[in-house]
């Protein structure tokens, strides 16, 4: 597709829409000031890091250690300072209008590599199957202690943009006794787009970005006003798994990544799904960071509610990961009306990933993954 000089246009989010992005492109060309790349601790080991390998006295003592042997890769330990937790209880109050729900759930972090300055995209494919099987594992293991625990969010902070107060790449899990607005939001609108059309938005989404091809013409001079090419959102595809740029980003280098076969559980993944998943996560990453040298991102896993309104939506939703890179801050206007803006045209971003050339960035030997 040919880049016009400047896209100015509010797009609905197709799974949310009460969800709208404003793509202004012409605010990407306003003054300001150079930000150089933050830079990146690469130190394999740090003495003061309480999640290097040698510092577990460091922390609360490990949920579980993948493998499960004194050499761990990944580690698994109760959050110092939970957001929710089951240490205490209250009973929910309603105060007039005013009404509280018990903030009972789990906060715990996964340490996701041994190695203090690793990057996901420098992480070997066996280890990122070991890390999202930990994953599943450890949301599986929640769901069960407790049937209270309506939804299980696994994500992952990484850099101070993001929200990350620790250097070490590490994700976290919360589980909680409410669905979050987003996925409530989420299932809800792909199942009423279920009802009304008997087939998986997702899988629509997905259907659309490898088959679907348009142009729409000026009705008065005949000039093309938009061309929509196959493939033109994809950039990455693996056998079992696609990434896509959504056509209504939030963030100017936005990719979702989802299985090519509908399921609506992670917890369902196979051993061959979580190999082909590392491989196109491996190679988004490297794309991410190719073009955002020093990226700062949050991702995140959206998987079917365990809550008894999500109960039939089997067919209607789709589980998969989120992630966001974090390259400006929300303005105002942004937090005053809801309204995302992105200053980069997702057809633009979605060109620069997939042509990045990945021999030029190769994955680091075996030496520099090994945990």
């Amino acid at each position: 597709m040919t880049e016009t000089p400047s896209v100015r246009e509010i797009r609905i989010n197709p799974i949310i829409p009460t969800e709208s992005v404003l793509v202004a492109t012409a605010r990407n060309m306003r003054p300001k000031k150079a930000e150089q790349p933050v830079a990146r601790d690469r130190r394999p080991h740090v003495g003061t890091c309480p999640f290097c390998y040698g510092n577990e006295h460091m922390t609360p003592p490990a949920i579980a250690t993948y493998p499960e042997q004194e050499q761990w890769h990944i580690r698994i330990v109760e959050n110092l300072y939970p957001v929710l937790g089951d240490d205490h209880r209250y009973r929910n109050l309603n105060l007039g209008l005013q009404q509280t729900i018990d903030g009972y759930g789990r906060h715990e972090v996964i340490i996701d590599h041994s190695q203090h300055g690793i990057a996901v995209h420098e992480m070997s494919n066996e280890h990122l199957v070991e890390l999202f099987s930990a994953y599943r594992i450890r949301m599986e293991q929640l769901y069960q202690s407790n049937e209270q625990l309506r939804y299980v969010l696994v994500f992952k902070n990484f850099g101070p943009a993001a929200g990350a107060s620790i250097p070490h790449t590490h994700s976290q899990i919360i589980g909680m006794p409410v669905v979050p607005h987003n996925v409530r939001a989420e299932v809800d609108h792909s199942r009423l787009y279920y009802t009304k059309n008997h087939h998986c938005i997702f899988c629509s989404l997905i259907d659309e970005a490898l088959t679907f091809e348009a142009t729409i013409y000026d009705r008065d001079s005949g000039a093309i006003q938009r061309r929509i090419s196959v493939g033109q959102y994809v950039v990455e595809r693996g056998e079992r798994f696609i990434a896509i740029k959504p056509f209504a980003s939030r963030y100017e280098w936005e990719v979702h990544i989802l299985p090519l076969t509908h399921d609506a559980e992670f917890l369902r993944v196979t051993p061959a799904d979580l190999a082909d998943l590392a491989q196109v996560l491996r190679r988004t990453m490297a794309r991410l960071e190719a073009v955002i040298e020093g990226a700062q991102y949050n991702y995140f896993l959206h998987s079917l509610p365990h809550s008894p309104d999500s109960r039939g939506c089997e067919a209607s939703y789709h589980w998969h990961l989120e992630i966001c890179p974090r390259t400006s801050i929300p303005s105002g206007f942004e937090l005053g009306s809801g309204l995302f803006v992105n200053t980069i045209s997702p057809e633009e971003a979605a060109l620069k990933l997939r042509s990045v050339d990945l021999d030029q960035h190769p994955a680091p030997g075996k030496a520099a993954q090994s945990a």
